[in-house]
């Protein structure tokens, strides 16, 4: 991946943003991170015909998504970012992973001294497959990406 300090300092950024945003939902108490998930519910429920609305834990499901898309999208900046700063191939997979779950071990810890709210291994695991996913993502995209441009430069030759 190209490497300037430009995308470094945006991949940075970028990656302190989420990690503020993930650990701040982590500090609401459970009343308002319920209230946060029971609002999402009901605006998928106007838009998605699955039935949301009539399910009396659709927020259950909603909170677990979430948890599984946050810690996706970490999953795709922090393999930016090791693969900018150069690391071999299997380390792309394993820095970036096990950074992920490191976050997801503190997310979880963070809920221990929050209100009405409580660690739950469940959910580093969750967490822990949206950071794989969010990295495969990224390596197969970009591995796809650079394929399709080399191709495009054996045929120009």
């Amino acid at each position: 991946m190209i490497r300037t300090s430009r995308r470094l300092n945006i991949a940075r950024t970028l990656l302190i943003c989420l990690l503020v945003f993930i650990w701040g939902n982590s500090l609401m108490p459970g009343e308002i991170s319920g209230a946060i998930s029971d609002w999402v519910k009901e605006l998928l429920a106007k838009f998605l015909p699955t039935g949301l609305e009539e399910e009396d834990d659709g927020g259950h499901l909603i909170r677990k998504l979430a948890h599984f898309t946050e810690f996706a999208c970490l999953g795709l900046l922090l393999t930016w970012l090791f693969g900018m700063m150069g690391e071999k191939k299997g380390h792309l997979f394993c820095m970036p992973l096990l950074f992920g779950m490191m976050a997801a071990c503190m997310d979880e810890t963070i809920q221990v001294f929050t209100p009405d709210r409580g660690p739950s291994p469940i959910d580093i695991w969750i967490d822990t497959c949206g950071v794989a996913a969010g990295i495969m993502i990224l390596i197969l995209g970009y591995y796809y990406i650079c394929k399709k441009n080399t191709r495009k430069l054996e045929e120009i030759k």
